[in-house]
């Protein structure tokens, strides 16, 4: 999956970020710039890739 971050604008004006193909906190460096450029962010949801890749490399850590 390529690496994307997709802006919606809603109609009252309210903004969303989202990334895509990113695996852990990547997502919040790949999209930073964008989100200082909107102002204060209200809300953040993280997916499921960020939590795995936490998982993963603790497991390493863990592990070895």
């Amino acid at each position: 999956m390529s690496k994307t971050i997709e802006i919606t604008v809603l109609p009252n004006g309210q903004t969303q970020v989202e990334t895509k193909g990113f695996v852990g906190p990547e997502c919040r460096q790949a999209s930073e710039f964008v989100e200082k450029a909107l102002g204060q962010q209200t809300d953040e949801v993280l997916k499921a890739e960020f939590h795995q890749a936490v998982s993963q490399q603790q497991s390493v850590r863990e592990g070895g």
